[in-house]
């Protein structure tokens, strides 16, 4: 049956193939929903009822032919005589449904894998693939915006925006795929290969579902693996460019850095406030043609600016013009809650960065700051802060924490920042809890402070998602000044 699934396309009957999707969420309600219609029979299996949405979607693919089994020990035991296991992204290894498949010898695959089986073999659209700890969505979505002034049909898709099976089956065409894609959803993919691809940076994330750094960065790297045109990494981060140099990629392939100062021939980067290429030039090695201009983009911190070079480099290598690449990176402006100046009132200003969900995207944001009054605080997910608070603590004037792993900052700030003024809440309450903070952070700023939510934590503990923090958060401002 392997070899058989290995040949099956979306222009193949999927009769006799019977197939258990682990998830109905998102991707998995459209991983099931294509492989139902592929003539496949599917079995959907998730632990969690879900709401009203779900329901119905259950009783679609019911009517379709599917068989959806919803609610509290569902996915305890793999059905017998199957075929492959899609699961969805998050879903880890140690799961029985996945054990049990393992030991079975049934190939597992995750949604993205599905998706590039089910590519057009005659019009297949490139991928442009990007992962990291931290910036993926940014990245993708100027990508995207980019791709699409440059008058190319692409779409975001992966961990971002349309799930990318529904994507590569749209009965319109795509000229290519803006792929955002995380740790998890490349522990399940195998034959991908990206047109060009870039790992944004490797920091700890995750540690509850990896046993190690090494094994969630190995993850990371398969992104670049069989990649045709362009690995693009960070200068600044070496991890990345080792995944490069380990990758298996086609012949010709080129290693493109990014980085914050000077590039050197084959790299982008920023000349006098001025963001360059270097790369994809024939008079590289004697010149630098200009992208844009830091002012032209919607921020000026650091990571935001990393963020548009490796999207121009992954377009560039795409063959997009200067031009579309520069007024693509003029008229993006990222989703909410990311560096996002929420009021400036009194010489303060408040900044909202609640997608900072672990130590590295809060250094990276602290780093835009100086001097700062930092709101931090929520899940840790076995995360360290150390490093953080040893890098930044000359830019703090004071420190709030909330959430359940507060103390793990605290502990941080003891050792490595101790004269400090440290006020930590414990109220459970997320919304009091951030109200508390607002208002204590209100009392201490000065003239010439920013008051920067940049929690370095996940938001589950007290909220629904970083989004309803975030907005807890410019409620409470908005209410305080």
């Amino acid at each position: 049956m392997a070899e058989k699934l290995d040949k099956l396309g979306r222009n193949d009957s999927w009769e006799g193939v019977k197939a258990v999707v682990a998830g109905f969420g998102v991707s998995g309600f459209a991983a099931a929903d294509n492989l139902t219609h592929l003539g496949a029979a599917v079995i959907a299996l998730d632990e969690s009822p879900g709401d009203e949405e779900r329901q119905e979607k259950a009783k679609l693919l019911g009517i379709l032919g599917a068989d959806v089994r919803l609610g509290e020990g569902a996915t305890h035991v793999l059905p017998d005589d199957v075929d492959v296991v899609v699961t969805s992204p998050g879903w880890r290894p140690t799961a029985p449904l996945l054990a049990q498949a393992r030991e079975r010898g049934i190939p597992i695959w995750g949604e993205v894998e599905l998706a590039w089986r089910l590519r057009d073999p005659d019009n297949a659209a490139p991928w442009l693939a990007v992962t990291g700890t931290n910036g993926k969505t940014t990245t993708v979505q100027m990508l995207d915006n980019i791709l699409r002034t440059a008058g190319l049909r692409s779409v975001a898709v992966g961990n971002v925006g349309l799930p990318i099976v529904e994507a590569v089956m749209d009965p319109e065409p795509y000229d290519v795929f803006a792929v955002e894609l995380s740790s998890f959803q490349l522990h399940y993919t195998s034959s991908m290969a990206a047109e060009a691809a870039v790992v944004l940076n490797i920091a700890e994330d995750h540690l509850d579902w990896y046993p190690s750094m090494e094994e969630y960065a190995a993850d990371k790297g398969r992104v670049y693996e069989g990649v045709e045109r362009a690995c693009v990494y960070n200068v600044a981060d070496e991890a990345t460019m080792h995944l490069v140099e380990e990758a298996d990629v086609v012949e010709g392939a080129r290693a493109i850095g990014f980085t914050l100062g000077t590039p050197a021939v084959g790299q982008v980067g920023v000349v006098e406030d001025i963001l360059v290429d270097r790369a994809f030039i024939e008079e590289r090695q004697t010149s630098a043609a200009e992208l844009c201009q830091i002012s032209d983009l919607a921020s000026s911190a650091p990571h935001y600016v990393q963020n548009a070079l490796a999207a121009a480099a992954l377009a560039r290598a795409h063959g997009v013009s200067q031009a579309a690449v520069r007024d693509g990176l003029k008229s993006f402006r990222p989703d909410g809650h990311r560096i996002e100046v929420v009021a400036e009132s009194g010489g303060v200003t408040w900044v909202d960065d609640s997608k900072a969900t672990n130590p590295h995207a809060a250094q990276a944001s602290l780093q835009a700051y100086d001097p700062v009054i930092w709101i931090a605080g929520g899940l840790a997910k076995g995360a360290r802060f150390e490093d953080l608070v040893a890098s930044i603590h000359d830019r703090l004037r004071a420190v709030i924490l909330i959430g359940q792993d507060r103390d793990v900052i605290a502990s941080a700030l003891a050792a490595h920042a101790g004269d400090l003024e440290i006020v930590e809440l414990d109220d459970p309450d997320g919304e009091a809890a951030l109200a508390e903070a607002v208002e204590i952070a209100a009392a201490l700023a000065k003239p010439g402070d920013t008051v920067l939510l940049a929690p370095g934590c996940a938001s589950q503990d007290q909220f629904r998602d970083y989004k309803a923090r975030g907005d807890a958060f410019a409620d409470a401002v908005r209410r305080q000044i």
